[in-house]
């Protein structure tokens, strides 16, 4: 079925509104009551608190927990996102979860992706949500998993009455804590909501439109320290589209994703289990796919006299590569046999295990010479090109 125009898909009010009213008393109303009342740091501090809880809640619960199933959380740790994420006003785990599925599914299909960044940036940031388009309908046929956690289930069931408690209740209670009811309720019930909406909103935006690509270039999703820096880890997006499963985004130790941060420091206390990681030969192996990729690219656009050197040279490096990768396949299916045929004996298990392990550190550490090779092959190839 194709996509509804965009000028016949109907409106939706409520939603229209909703973005409409909060970013004009965001822009309008919290600058007029600064100026005429001011603003203490309390209630700052306030603000950006709650910006972070409902930010991370989204990220680490409703993305990574929920949509992804990168890792397992103990029942207070899923009740605190559920609780968080409601009052983030971004829809209940299930139907964000549903249609996060379908976009990392169908990415940058416009029929079927519900926020394509191919039908520009304003339809993948907003636009999505405002009209009924057949895209974005409700298709919970890919969160049946879901709907068997009790706690997904009763925040679905009961969304409009908790969200509308919650963002209601949270800041009027800090308004009266503080003693300053209104501009508490700018700052934590409106500016709140304005900020935690539009960073996430980057991702589905920004993050596939600014960065660069160094896993995959089959679809538009971007690696952006700087839209990381803006979402709690998710910038990393490229990394995240290629390796979904993973509860990292921001794969190196140095990168900023505190979303990560806090899965593995739950994990040491015991309230997050499971984790799951891509293995780090995977991780090369699709960044040296890259490298070839865009060193064959140059080979092509370029015309030197040695020309069928450099080519000669990068296609060794390529079979080398293969080789490398045939090794890995053959190792990790003798290992799935050896384990079946050895559980029986402890000892025998644990010294295959150990010569398995050191093999594969081996090819891993082949990949990553190869991956410094390839990075000092282009080099020297643009060198010899300018």
């Amino acid at each position: 079925m194709k996509e509804t125009p965009k000028h016949n898909a109907p409106l939706l009010w409520v939603t229209t509104l909703m973005f409409s009213i909060t970013f004009l008393v965001a822009a309008v109303g919290v600058p007029a009551y600064g100026i005429t009342h001011g603003f203490d740091p309390s209630q700052w501090i306030m603000m950006l608190a709650t910006v972070a809880l409902c930010g991370i809640s989204i990220t680490a619960g409703y993305h990574r927990l929920w949509s992804h199933n990168a890792y397992n959380a103990h029942f207070l740790i899923r009740l605190f996102f559920a609780f968080w994420g409601t009052h983030a006003l971004q829809n209940s785990v299930l139907v964000w979860a549903s249609g996060h599925r379908r976009h990392h599914r169908h990415i940058d299909n416009n029929d079927k992706d519900p926020y394509s960044i191919k039908r520009g940036f304003w339809f993948a940031h907003i636009g999505w949500m405002l009209r009924a388009y057949p895209s974005g309908k409700d298709d919970f046929s890919n969160v049946k998993d879901l709907m068997k956690d009790p706690i997904v289930a009763f925040q679905h069931k009961h969304y409009l009455l908790l969200t509308l408690a919650s963002n209601i209740l949270v800041p009027l209670l800090l308004g009266v804590i503080h003693g300053d009811i209104i501009g508490t309720m700018l700052l934590v019930g409106v500016l709140r909501i304005v900020i935690t909406h539009h960073t996430t909103f980057f991702i589905n935006s920004l993050a596939h439109m600014w960065g660069k690509q160094p896993y995959t270039d089959t679809n538009t999703a971007k690696d952006s320290p700087l839209i990381a820096l803006l979402t709690y880890g998710e910038g990393y997006h490229n990394f995240h589209h290629h390796f979904q499963t993973d509860y990292r985004n921001g794969v190196r130790w140095w990168q900023f994703d505190p979303t990560k941060w806090l899965i593995s420091g739950l994990s040491w206390v015991g309230l997050a289990s499971n984790l799951r990681r891509v293995p780090v030969f995977k991780i090369r192996e699709a960044q040296i796919k890259m490298q070839f990729n865009q060193a064959s690219k140059q080979l092509e656009s370029c015309h030197l006299a040695n020309l069928e050197t450099w080519k000669s040279s990068l296609e060794k490096e390529y079979d080398e590569f293969l080789v490398t990768l045939s090794e890995w396949t053959s190792l990790r299916a003798d290992w799935y046999q050896t384990k079946r045929q050895s559980l029986h004996n402890a000892l025998q298990f644990k010294w295959e295990f150990a010569a398995v392990t050191t093999r594969f550190k081996e090819m891993e550490y082949a990949l990553k010479m190869q991956q410094k090779r390839l990075k000092l092959y282009t080099l020297n190839f643009q060198a010899a090109a300018f």
